[in-house]
């Protein structure tokens, strides 16, 4: 279980981030278009997993701006824009933002991909949610750095993630 805060107060995930050196888990994530995204989608494809709680919030949309113009520089390389989102709102946001270059994903059905990654959000006002995350995979789904986003209201470490690709 890790320990992040909410406005300095303490609140709890539901486990720690997959290590650096092991797999990454496949998952079962819903599309804008409410079709499913597994990991076989992106095989031989390097990953920037941008995790957050949601996008109708002002740092959580940051992180889907900032991602999505990196991203376009970025080669062989997909960045998954990762909430519990559902996928209505999901493609409202980036399509009110014009944002191209980031795949946004939904794990409403059931929470599966955050309880798997040890980022659901046990307790305070976003139980339920994902916590503000980072993990990044190469080519071969092994993970080559993660971030755990110590007060959820903060952006994550972008230059640290871009700079292990």
């Amino acid at each position: 279980m890790a320990s992040i805060t909410l406005g300095g107060n303490p609140i709890h995930t539901s486990g720690e981030l997959p290590k650096v050196g092991s797999k990454l888990a496949d998952f079962k994530l819903i599309k804008e278009d409410l079709s499913v995204a597994t990991m076989s989608d992106f095989a031989g494809r390097k990953l920037v997993l941008n995790i957050f709680p949601s996008i109708d919030t002002g740092t959580c949309a940051t992180s889907v701006r900032k991602f999505n113009e990196r991203a376009a520089k970025l080669e062989n390389t997909s960045v998954l824009c990762i909430s519990r989102d559902l996928p209505f709102a999901q493609k409202r946001f980036c399509g009110a933002e014009g944002i191209e270059n980031v795949i946004n994903l939904s794990d409403f059905q059931d929470g599966n991909f955050g309880k798997t990654n040890g980022l659901e959000i046990l307790d305070g006002k976003l139980a339920g949610l994902h916590s503000r995350a980072i993990i990044v995979a190469d080519e071969n789904g092994t993970i080559i750095h993660t971030e755990q986003v110590a007060e959820i209201a903060d952006e994550p470490n972008y230059e640290a993630a871009l700079a292990v690709l």
